[in-house]
């Protein structure tokens, strides 16, 4: 939602031929155990992800970062009460990470529009939370940009029957509100922006240094803070100019690399609109059009319409597959029910292509996948303790050797899963398996 501050095109420079190399990390506890160390962990891969940053002219204005994690229920719940909000049982409830203009009339017109998304999507307004933050370490001109930053809470209604479902509205009330909110026509200094809208995640990032997220967040100081997740991304910024929004991570995904057919895949999901339909969404599928504005970045991009396959229906790990296929055509030695499930899916969307790490999650699983030619590297470790580091180069968190159970490295087109729920990590082949197994795709 945030119109962004790049250069119009003008004699041979074009906004569009912008690329990008990022650094991306994530630390989880296979066995979703809960922690503040967690967080902590998180933060320190991002600092040691510093060098893969960028600055300006002024070494405080950063090109962005930030880190996703669980629902914190306790320490929300505290907070919560502190200003009267009662919060329900986790689940029950979704939380709204939200941007809002500094201007004091368009930001009430911006919580007046999702307020009113949230009423006419059956689900109940909560509340609203200040997000305490310190910014006195921010550049002038970062500063000059930072949005208000506040927290909206929404109850589970009675018409909708479980998490699963309420995600699908929470999901439905954000594009629903992002979309009256654009048609306001709010000027650059009038920003508004979800960075996340969930009952399982939530997420903390702006146009900060990678040391600075720790330190501008009060929150993620707080030892009742916790989670088992922690996903992290330092950007560098040359796909799209810094702005607060386009700081990583998304809603599902960091990604470090670029999306060469970006142009290609934008324009397929536009002509492809009115056949698109789903029994999970539908008709709050008609709500979410236009799915990708002009000027997002590729990740942006990527993460909405990550978003859409997710929430129309499919696995998180079945939808990221689709959209980076490993090279199939003409390996030999793949099995033949993989190949039928690569074919069959290539008639339903062209891969977004191009050297690129991705890390994914919602908040029930966490994973990483590699472009099929393998050029934006990502290591991990498993330790003895039950943690998961990856990250896009090696060496971002202390572990004693003794502790490492595994070493090894994403190989091109391959996955890496961890479900929390069944408290292991699901291996490529397995995985890979299942869903060739899944339908007869070979008929």
């Amino acid at each position: 939602m945030i119109p962004h501050a790049s250069p119009p095109r003008q004699g041979l420079y074009d906004p569009r031929h912008e690329h990008d190399a990022c650094g991306l990390g994530f630390v989880a506890h296979i066995k979703d155990k809960k922690s503040h160390e967690i967080v902590e962990q998180g933060l320190r891969i991002l600092t040691n992800l510093t060098h893969r940053g960028a600055t300006g002219a002024d070494p405080l204005h950063g090109d962005g970062a930030g880190i996703l994690i669980q629902i914190p229920h306790v320490f929300l719940l505290r907070e919560c009460g502190r200003i009267g909000i009662e919060l329900p049982d986790v689940g029950e409830y979704g939380v709204g990470m939200v941007f809002l203009p500094r201007d004091a009339g368009a930001r009430a017109a911006c919580e007046h529009e999702l307020e009113r998304a949230v009423v006419a999507e059956e689900q109940e307004v909560l509340g609203w939370r200040d997000v305490p933050i310190d910014d006195s370490a921010l550049g002038e001109g970062v500063r000059a940009s930072e949005p208000v930053i506040r927290q909206i809470f929404v109850g589970r209604g009675l018409s909708t029957p479980d998490v699963d479902a309420f995600e699908r509205k929470l999901y439905v009330i954000r594009k629903r509100a992002g979309h009256a909110i654009r048609a306001l026509g709010l000027s650059r200094a009038q920003a508004y922006y979800v960075p996340s809208f969930s009952a399982r995640t939530l997420v903390y990032k702006g146009m900060l240094l990678a040391h600075q997220v720790g330190e501008f967040y009060l929150d993620l100081q707080d030892e009742a803070l916790t989670s088992a997740i922690a996903m992290v991304h330092q950007r560098f910024s040359t796909n799209t100019f810094p702005t607060w929004d386009l700081a990583h991570p998304f809603r599902l995904i960091a990604h470090n690399g670029e999306i060469n057919t970006l142009r290609g895949n934008v324009n397929w999901i536009r002509a492809r609109q009115q056949n698109i339909a789903s029994k999970l969404l539908g008709e709050g599928l008609y709500k979410i059009w236009p799915l990708i504005y002009d000027g997002q970045s590729d990740s942006a991009s990527f993460d909405n319409a990550l978003e859409l396959l997710y929430f129309g229906g499919y696995s998180l790990a079945h939808a990221v597959m689709l959209m980076i296929p490993e090279a199939w055509a003409d390996n030999p030695l793949m099995d033949e029910r993989r190949r039928a499930f690569y074919e069959y899916h290539a008639a339903l969307m062209e891969p977004w292509d191009g050297p690129a790490a991705m890390a994914f999650t919602d908040g029930r699983q966490i994973g990483a996948t590699l472009d099929r030619n393998g050029l934006r590297p990502a290591r991990y470790v498993v330790t003895d303790d039950d943690l998961v580091i990856l990250a896009s180069e090696a060496g971002v968190l202390e572990i004693p050797e003794h502790k490492i159970v595994k070493k090894w490295r994403l190989q091109p087109g391959k996955m890496l899963l961890i479900d929390l729920a069944l408290g292991r990590i699901v291996g490529d082949k397995e995985l890979k398996d299942q869903l060739g197994k899944h339908r007869p795709y070979q008929k």
